[in-house]
């Protein structure tokens, strides 16, 4: 099977492509600065169609991953180039599966779980699951999140494939052991004894490990479902169990909280925003749940003993130029 993957060089395409060639799949990167990968990788731009429509044409799948990182400040310039890069990405990849003589039979577009509402109260599935942007009390810079789901999906329901199923993957935190991933940072935090709950707590973490995550793409690929699908844990938990559980797993016992001023400093000086922690995301997977998909790890128990032993493999076998001049 041949996939093609727009916007695979980042870390949750990294964790996708290596899976899908341990499986003995052809996969094909397509990223805006092309460098020395274990796959191959194209060059395309991310808004026009150009030689690499020749990757789609007779390939079996496409997921495009492509968008620019949320992790930063949400100004003007960086809000413009956030939402072009999702939409027009999208569009071009649209536009390049009209073009193609024998389109891919499966389109998974990446979407996000930050489309459903700041809650407490109850859980957010496909089917009754609240969407955010009209909450009360929380910051502007959550809006501009929604709005940003929204017009990333919208882009991809605006043309018709009839040869090809689409599949939008409202996906969670994908907790791998790659370095610089989300679970290396909130790992590097136990590890350094700020580990506590971050705000008060109280919010919900929703998160898939990245075994399921591609078993789930495995999943969605050889079934018939099409439409919003949430990629998550069936368990999400509040921010203050899913620290000290990462703390359990990595033998820390202390774990110094952080305030929500802290965090609001913090964000300042990393150039990032607090709503990537404080925001509740109370995700669930009402659709892969509904069809029999069963998880791996269904509990951040599971998943932070698993993810921490392969962490410390990791960096054992190939240590951070840092730690290998330190031993040498």
């Amino acid at each position: 099977m041949k996939v093609v993957i727009p916007g695979g060089s980042g870390q949750i395409g990294a964790v996708l492509a290596r899976h899908l060639e341990s499986c003995g799949h052809d996969v094909v990167l397509l990223s805006r600065r092309p460098r020395e990968l274990p796959w191959r990788t194209v060059e395309w731009d991310g808004r026009t169609v150009g030689p690499w429509i020749e990757e789609l044409d007779g390939a079996d799948v496409v997921v495009n991953l492509a968008g620019r990182s949320v992790n930063c400040r949400y100004n003007r310039r960086n809000r413009d180039r956030i939402v072009r890069s999702r939409v027009e990405s999208t569009r071009v990849v649209a536009d390049a599966l009209r073009r193609v003589v024998a389109p891919p039979r499966v389109w998974l577009q990446a979407s996000t779980a930050t489309l459903y509402a700041h809650r407490y109260d109850a859980p957010n599935d496909e089917q009754t699951g609240i969407l955010g942007g009209n909450e009360q009390g929380v910051p502007e810079t959550w809006r501009f999140s929604v709005d940003v789901a929204r017009a990333w999906e919208e882009a991809a329901n605006e043309v018709e494939l009839p040869a090809t199923r689409s599949v939008l993957l409202r996906t969670a935190l994908v907790l791998s052991p790659d370095r610089d991933g989300v679970f290396d940072v909130l790992l590097g935090l136990v590890r350094k004894g700020l580990g506590g709950a971050q705000g008060d707590g109280r919010q919900f973490v929703s998160w898939i490990h990245d075994h399921d995550f591609c078993r789930a793409v495995d999943w969605l690929i050889d079934s018939e479902v099409a439409g919003p699908v949430n990629l998550a844990s069936p368990n999400p938990v509040r921010n203050a169990e899913f620290m000290a559980t990462l703390r359990e797993a990595a033998g820390c016992r202390i774990g110094l909280p952080a305030a929500n001023w802290m965090l609001e400093v913090g964000a300042f000086f990393m150039r990032t925003e607090t709503e990537l922690i404080l925001k509740s995301r109370r995700v669930v997977p009402g659709r892969l749940l509904d069809a029999g998909f069963t998880f791996e790890f269904p509990t951040i128990a599971e998943a932070a003993a698993d993810l921490v032993t392969r962490w410390r493999a990791a960096r054992t076998a190939h240590p951070s130029p840092e730690r290998a001049r330190q031993v040498a």
